[in-house]
């Protein structure tokens, strides 16, 4: 899909076409999908999605822990 913008008259600003041409690009929802693509990242496993939330944990406890000794 792509997005075409073209003059209205020869005495139109180039800023004009540029902001019209951008405010086509966000109605389309097309940023969005883009952006979502270029941050693509493989799937994790069950397992390693568990072994981190494992340590997610343990740290999360011992910062609690540290907090009431008044270490931190």
């Amino acid at each position: 899909m792509s997005i075409k913008v073209t003059r209205k008259d020869q005495s139109e600003a180039n800023e004009n076409i540029i902001r019209r041409f951008n405010r086509k690009v966000l109605q389309s929802g097309m940023m969005p999908l883009a952006k979502s693509q270029l941050r693509f990242s493989k799937p994790i496993s069950k397992r390693e999605r568990r072994s981190r939330a494992i340590l997610r944990e343990i740290r999360k406890a011992e910062k609690t822990e540290r907090i009431k000794l008044g270490l931190r």
